[in-house]
This record gives C-alpha cells, structure tokens and sequence, in this order.
C-alpha cells in the first residue's frame, strides 16, 4: 500500500507507509510435503493478539482483522466508528477534538473542530466537498489517529505493522510465515514431517523469499551489570522545570526509539506513575501503543506511558525487531535501553521513581518478565502478557528484591504454549510454561503456602517476602476474545494490580 507524498503531508506529517497495516486478510491452505492437504493446523499471529485460527479438512484457512475494525477503533478513551458519511466518537472527555477528511488525490475535503465535548460527538463528511474520503485523522487533545476508509466503510487504523504466523502440527516441523501486503490469496504452505523444528524458507508460498529464524545462537549483551539510573532519584520529586506537555512525543536515546504518550489529565504539579508497554515480536511502539489494555486505564489518572521499539540488531532470524531476552531476539542490552529511555523522561516529565511499571504482550510479554530479573531496582511491578521467562534467562535471573508480578496466559495459546517447552523455531526459546514461571517466581520471592484464587479469578501467591505478590491469570483478556489464546493482558485487572505497589 503505497500512499502519495501529498497525503502524507496533508495528514500532519505522518508518513503512511507500505509497511504499515491498516487492515489485512489471508488466505491459503497448508500441505504435507506430498502434496496432501493438513487440518488442524494451528495458526496464531505473533504480533496481533487473539488472531489465530485452525485449517480446515481440505487444508484451508482464512484469518483477517477487518471483524475488528467493524467494531470501531479506540484513540484515548474514545471509540471511533463510520457509518456511511457520519463519522461518530463516543466516550469524549476532551478540550479540543479535530476531524480531517482527505480523498485520494490528497485535497482535504471535510475538516471540522469543537471544543469541551462531553459524552459524544458526530461529523457528517458528506457535508464537505464531496463524499470519496479515502483518509480520515481524528485528533483528541493533539493525540492523532490516522484512518483508511477500506471496502464497505471499514473503518481501519494506520500504525501495526503486516502479521507474521506461526504454523504449527505434532508431528510436524513448525513453518513461520510474514505477510508483504495487506491482502494475500493463494497462500501455499508446505510443512515437512518430523520433529518440532522450522522448515526452510521454500516451504511458503508466494512469498518463499521469507526465511524462518536461524538456528545460529547470538550472545546477549550483559544485562545485569548496568547501573541503576531511577533508584538514586531523591524522596521528594521536584516539578518545576519539566517540561511535557500532553500529546505523543517521538523520542529517541542513543540511536534507540520509543514514543512518550502524556495523556491530557497530566498537569505536570504533581508526580505520576509511568508504565513501559513492550511490543511483540515484529511489532513496533506505535502498535503496541494502539493495542495495549492500560492506556485506557492510566490515561484518566495522568499516567505517563512509553512504548520502545525493539531493534533485533545483531539477530539473524527474519523475526525482527524483537527483544533481547537471553538466546534471542537481538544482541542489543535492551535492560540498559530501558534504563537509558526512563532516565531520559524523568528529566523532562514529572516522575514518581517509586511507581515504574512494565507490561507488554507477547514478546514484549518475555521482556517484561526478564526485567523483572534486571530492573527490580528501576520498576515496581511488572505485568507480562503471553510469554514467559525461558531457561535461558531464569538461570540468571537474580532480581535485587523481590518483584510483585501478574500474568496473564491462555491455555490454547499456539505462539507460547501454556505448558511451556521449546517454541519450535530454533531461536534458542525453551519456555518456562505458565505453571512454571507462576512457580519459579513464587520461588524468587520467597512464597510460602499454596496459591488462593483471588477476587478475579486468578491464581495468587499472597504471602510472601516484603509484601509483593505473585499472580496468574489464566484465560483472561480484553479485546472481546476469550483469552485462551495469544492475547493482550487485561488492563483493568492489571492496572489495578500494578498500582498499588510501590518500590521500598
């Protein structure tokens, strides 16, 4: 998908890009290598959560995320829908809301502002120089949101990257697969039998230039040699002479990216609490931005989010950017990273050092548990979603103090099994399981007794060291899926959760 300069700069600067998705589809069958078609193929995305589906008796499949988008899209604590020509934004609490209109030839059509909107708000495109929208940005406080008008009035947003999957069969060896266009048909995958081990990179078609990660091992940088950057932060945070402002902010330290997201409750008088969100694997801050469950949470109590973008330098297998967290998925000290991205936004926003949170999903999931391991001087509490620490990295995992932490896991989730094992794609990934890592830190924090389940369902460790808590989640998610699979954590469960522990 390749856009006109004209609409890039029309639309406030934001280049949209072909590698971005707006929305997608694929469709394909998978065989055996003599050609017989396979069903009960499970397919999960690494980086959308809940998409994920098994192929049929003739070998075919179909997954897409446009039934999401039929539903609206969320910017802030809004809800965005198009309805023919009314665009509608409900759940409104904001000082200025701005809608641009831009057909394809890049002219704006329709733009409109109103100002203290409370509840809810329509705009009838119709209204301006002709109907053909092709482009829709919605700005809420100087959060801005792009939007294609796709088939039908769909109504789908700019910012995820294309989806990559995961094919996996017992008794086959496992097939990774990475869309190069919003919309593929055809599709021909080709999984060998044997052990649970990647295919080559002919084993997909069209896109047979694709290659699977490799098996070569990369040596991670030390992590746990860095040198606390938050923790010599004096009791008493002085506010004056910071200087953010609410909207999102591209930032970058030492060649390294993240977005700052300020919400508009933040006023900048008092300390508030900053939550880092990591991005799945071949997902970007942006991504992880628009999909996460706790921006909805924290935006309404002025809590300062970030959302860093893995680099996947140094790492040889195609599933990049990616996060280094023990044998893969980069060479890069992505702990020094995030020290490095939190120092830098202490200095211009005003930060509680005593209330830093982790989170993330997937991947960023697995980097939220292996700083758990590296950072307890730096965050609070950490809530990782889909994955968990491998036995890599919980060999070395030596937390300075004990670490509350929540998770959230699926029992049929097809990226990260539930029970843990090798992740099939010779990346050097032997997971924990659920049970595992839900055990292994009950170990780290000194745990006694058996676990409870708690007021949502979930398993609880309550009675350990310092007053932490080690919690599972199983089956649990947002989003409307139901959380068996490899989904996003729970946001109103694990905000809670993280906010109410603070660092001794």
């Amino acid at each position: 998908m390749v856009f006109p300069k004209k609409i890039a700069a029309i639309a406030g600067g934001v280049a949209l890009s072909s590698s971005m998705a707006f929305g997608w589809s694929i469709s394909g069958a998978v065989f055996s290598t003599t050609d017989q078609p396979l069903s009960d193929v499970d397919i999960t995305s690494f980086n959308y959560a809940g998409m994920s589906t098994k192929s049929a008796a003739d070998g075919t499949f179909n997954l897409s995320n446009e039934g999401q988008s039929l539903q609206g899209s969320v910017i802030s604590n809004s809800q965005v829908f198009l309805h023919g020509n009314i665009l509608s934004i409900e759940g409104l609490n904001a000082q200025t809301v701005k809608v641009f209109a831009i057909n394809a030839l890049g002219k704006i059509t329709y733009q409109r502002t109103l100002y203290n909107i409370f509840g809810s708000a329509s705009f009838d495109l119709s209204k301006g120089q002709g109907t053909n929208v092709k482009f829709i940005r919605v700005s809420i406080d100087n959060t801005n949101t792009n939007y294609i008008v796709g088939g039908k009035g769909l109504l789908l947003k700019e910012g995820d990257p294309l989806p990559s999957f995961s094919f996996v069969k017992q008794g086959y060896k496992s097939v990774a697969y990475k869309m190069s266009q919003e919309v593929e048909t055809n599709v021909k995958v080709t999984m060998e039998q044997g052990a649970n081990e990647p295919t080559s990179s002919n084993s997909v078609e069209p896109n047979s230039s694709v290659a699977p990660a490799s098996s070569q091992n990369v040596t991670p940088v030390s992590s746990t040699t860095a040198v606390s950057s938050s923790s010599k932060q004096e009791e008493v945070v002085d506010c004056s002479g910071k200087t953010a402002t609410p909207g999102d902010k591209n930032m970058s330290i030492n060649g390294r990216t993240y977005i700052m997201h300020v919400p508009s409750a933040y006023k900048g008088d008092k300390p508030v609490p900053l939550v880092v969100d990591y991005h799945p694997i071949m997902g970007s801050g942006e991504g992880q931005m628009g999909s996460t469950q706790y921006k909805s949470q924290t935006d309404p109590e002025g809590v300062i989010s970030l959302y860093p973008d893995g680099s996947g330098d140094g790492w040889s297998g195609f599933m990049k950017p990616g996060w280094n967290v023990g044998p893969c998925c980069s060479a890069k000290d992505d702990v020094q990273f995030s020290r490095d991205m939190i120092k830098q936004v202490q200095e211009i926003a005003c930060i509680d050092p005593k209330r830093i949170y982790a989170t993330g999903f997937s991947m960023g999931g697995g980097m939220s548990n292996h700083v758990a391991c590296f950072m307890s001087d730096v965050y609070a509490a950490v809530a990782p979603a889909g994955m968990d620490l491998n036995t890599v990295n919980s060999e070395k995992c030596n937390p300075e103090r004990p670490i509350s932490i929540i998770m959230f896991r699926g029992t049929e989730d097809g990226t990260c099994k539930y029970d843990g094992g090798d992740s099939g794609f010779n990346d050097g990934l032997n997971f924990l399981g659920a049970k595992g890592n839900f055990k292994f830190w009950a170990e780290k924090n000194g745990c006694t007794g058996n676990p409870t389940t708690n007021s949502n369902g979930c398993e609880e460790y309550s009675n350990c060291k310092d007053g932490v808590k080690v919690v599972l989640c199983t089956n649990k998610s947002t989003n409307n899926h139901n959380g068996k699979g490899h989904d996003q954590g729970d946001g109103t469960v694990g905000w809670p959760f993280l906010k109410q522990f603070t660092l001794p």
